[in-house]
């Protein structure tokens, strides 16, 4: 069974450890040890989730299988790059599933989730970056009715990555 609940301020080790986990899956084999290590510290490390879950510009959303966590996802509200054109954005960041529960819709639970925040806060624009190289995300967000905006590079240590930076437009309630 899969629960869905909002990430609490006692999450933050198992966020730092998921999502450091998870982005290591995803680059490792793309870029250097010493760039992931320095990356990972950065934007993994207990403090800094601590500190994300206390910021009220940012949700996060976890799903668990059997007490376990088997994805998260941050949702910032606020700035979007030039391209991205919503008068109210909103950004789905860290979009991770764990490999061995890919395709069993936990993915499509947390986007879910995260349109209907976007669109309760009444945004009008969702938009994420999504590493170039990762069809299978593309794909995804694709059947989610993303469009491809732009492109900005990432820096990973030495290594430039390209994130194609992708929108949903929202129908804000009446």
């Amino acid at each position: 069974m899969i629960a869905l609940r909002n990430a609490v301020q006692a999450d933050n080790l198992i966020l730092a450890e998921f999502g450091a986990r998870t982005f290591f899956e995803t680059f490792a084999e793309y870029n250097t040890e010493e760039n992931m290590r320095a990356y990972l510290a950065m934007t993994f490390s207990p403090d800094t989730q601590a500190r994300e879950l206390i910021n009220p510009n940012i949700q996060f959303f976890i799903a668990e299988s059997d007490g376990a966590i088997a994805g998260s996802v941050k949702l910032v509200g606020g700035n979007a790059p030039s391209c991205v054109t919503g008068t109210y954005p909103v950004e789905i960041a860290r979009l991770y599933v764990e490999k061995k529960y890919f395709r069993t819709g936990i993915g499509s639970l947390l986007m879910e989730r995260c349109l209907h925040e976007a669109q309760h806060k009444c945004c009008d624009v969702v938009w994420l970056g999504v590493w170039e190289h990762n069809a299978r995300a593309l794909a995804f967000y694709h059947r989610w009715g993303f469009e491809e905006v732009g492109s900005h590079i990432f820096q990973l240590g030495d290594d430039p990555q390209i994130d194609l930076l992708m929108e949903r437009r929202l129908r804000i309630p009446e």
